[in-house]
């Protein structure tokens, strides 16, 4: 189960927000209702942020300690 602080990947493109499949991102918010959602960061190579997208467990994965998709 994906929880706050964890990063994951999106398994599709977000063209509105120009990212691609694969991008990473920290989740920031867990939502429970209505229905579960992610709200989660995207960062660029400095820190800053590029995008805050709220996501739907089928538009991510958990990405593990060692970088894999779990």
């Amino acid at each position: 189960m994906v929880q706050e602080l964890d990063v994951v990947a999106l398994v599709i493109d977000l063209p509105d927000q120009e990212l691609k499949a694969g991008a990473e991102g920290t989740v920031v918010h867990v939502f429970h209702r209505p229905r579960l959602a992610y709200e989660v960061e995207f960062v660029d190579r400095d820190g800053a942020t590029v995008a805050m997208v709220t996501l739907t467990p089928e538009q991510v994965r958990r990405v593990d300690r060692r970088g894999h998709l779990s």
